[in-house]
Parts: structure tokens; sequence; C-alpha cells
């Protein structure tokens, strides 16, 4: 199953750590917030994006499977 990387757009709070650890998939806008794609995490990324969810200082960033259509 696929994983995407998931905002809480209330909890986050423009540290840009998430665009440190994830650099191909996450990019900061001029604010400092995260600009993240929707593609599919690749497999050799997922521990990565893991860690990043996990040492988010907000807790705002999400692991979540693909939603079906």
């Amino acid at each position: 199953m696929d994983q995407h990387i998931e905002v809480d757009w209330t909890s986050c709070k423009a540290h840009g750590l998430c665009a440190e650890l994830l650099p191909e998939h996450i990019t900061l806008d001029e604010w400092g917030y995260p600009l993240v794609d929707d593609k599919p995490l690749p497999t050799r990324t997922l521990k990565r994006a893991r860690r990043a969810a996990t040492d988010c200082p907000a807790l705002a960033l999400k692991l979540r499977a693909a939603r079906r259509p």
C-alpha cells in the first residue's frame, strides 16, 4: 500500500525540520511552511519519512495510506 506525507496545518509551526530530513519530498514556502508533493513515498525513503514525522517538533507531519478513488 502506498504511503503519502500529510501535514496537519493547525499544528504546523513552520520549524522546517521536515524539509531537512526529507528534502526530495518536502520544500519550504517563503514563510517556512512545508510544501509536500503528493507522490507516493518510495520504499527506500519510508524510514526517513517516519523519522521526519516522529521528529517534527509540533507533531504536524503524518504518514497516511493512499486514498482509494
